[in-house]
């Protein structure tokens, strides 16, 4: 099978550095070329000892970050960068003839107003969003395999949206009845220093952000209302943990139809399961849980893997989805090397089993 040469622009942060360590060890793709601005001119394995048993680590050596030096040695490019920037590398690596896939949250959106409204400035290549296909590979996975603008998308809509658009699909929910909470590492804040994600001010204590208007809302509520073919709108309150990684969401909603009786109960968690079993069942990184499992940040961190569950709450007629994922691997660098072997044709669990 034929390799793919790679390349990721802003290799330094967490996903970046992810990124690093899935691509160095991926059957079918070479590193060729690796971006930080801070550390030019050092090896990989100088930046990450943790790589440096791996002699392409220790031959590798960042450089500055160049759409047109990394489009000649790259024929996918990650571009791991903050949003506004990441846009900014994208539109001349697509003309230079790379395929993208971004991390960042530029080309998650099709609306520059609904863009504007939730990143605070105009969005600096709309020509763009209309070529770009969102990188859910359980969702949009034919549509990946024939771009070459993929949007990655965030960490917490993975967690979110993978338990409720089957069931928005099947008409078992109200749309508009959704909140979600959702509980995520500090990683998630990404490697940056701020008084906010210091060791001292984030162990020992829980906190909400990002109230009443993440911006994670704007895609989630997008493809929720892709799915609902109507415009949905959410609840959703994020909070930052002492924990590495990992990201545990529970979400609460109505079903469409009430559930008074012990076979109306039966009836519904038939239909749900069923629902899940025809969008997942030969899903390689979806794990729906039986019985009395739960889900827990311990069993899919360093994975891939989004795993739910669901119950019914006949005392308050509601049903409850819980799902947990790790926010850099499937939530960002994992899930981005799936739209790159679906891009590729490779395996779709290539390199990341």
């Amino acid at each position: 099978m034929k390799s793919v040469s790679v390349g990721i622009i802003g290799a330094s942060g967490y996903s970046g550095e992810e990124l690093v360590r899935l691509l160095l060890n991926h059957p079918h793709a070479a590193l060729t070329t690796v971006t930080s601005r801070q550390y030019a001119g050092q090896t990989v394995a100088q930046v990450f000892p943790k790589f440096s048993h791996l002699p392409k680590a220790r031959a590798l050596r960042f450089v500055d970050s160049n759409a047109e030096l990394v489009a000649k040695t790259a024929e996918i490019v990650f571009l791991a960068l903050p949003h506004g920037v990441a846009a900014e590398f994208a539109t001349p690596l697509l003309q230079l003839g790379a395929k993208v896939i971004d991390l960042s949250a530029d080309f998650r959106l099709k609306s520059p107003e609904v863009y504007k409204e939730f990143y605070g400035h105009d969005h600096p290549a709309p020509e763009l969003l209309t070529k770009s296909v969102y990188g859910l590979p359980e969702v949009y996975r034919e549509q990946i395999k024939a771009s070459s603008l993929v949007a990655s998308p965030g960490c917490y809509p993975t967690s979110i949206l993978l338990p409720l658009l089957p069931l928005i699909r099947a008409g078992l929910i109200q749309p508009n009845s959704i909140i979600a909470d959702s509980l995520s590492g500090v990683s998630g804040a990404g490697r940056k220093a701020e008084v906010d994600y210091l060791f001292c001010e984030c162990n020992e204590s829980v906190r909400p952000y990002g109230v009443p208007k993440h911006r994670h809302l704007s895609e989630i509520e997008q493809e929720l209302g892709v799915a609902a073919k109507s415009k949905v709108t959410i609840q959703f309150t994020p909070h930052l943990i002492p924990v590495n990684r990992g990201i545990l969401s529970t979400i609460y909603v109505a079903p469409s139809k009430h559930f008074a009786t012990v076979d109306e109960a039966a009836a519904l968690n038939k239909a749900i399961a069923e629902a899940y079993a025809s969008a997942y069942a030969n899903e390689p990184f979806v794990r729906v849980l039986e019985g009395k499992l739960l889900p827990d940040t311990k069993n899919v961190v360093g994975t891939a893997v989004c795993e739910f569950a669901w119950r019914l709450d006949p005392r308050t007629g509601r049903l409850i989805l819980m799902s947990a994922i790790d926010n850099i691997v499937k939530g960002a660098s994992g899930q981005a090397v799936q739209s790159l072997n679906l891009m590729c044709g490779y395996p779709e669990a290539a390199g990341l089993l």
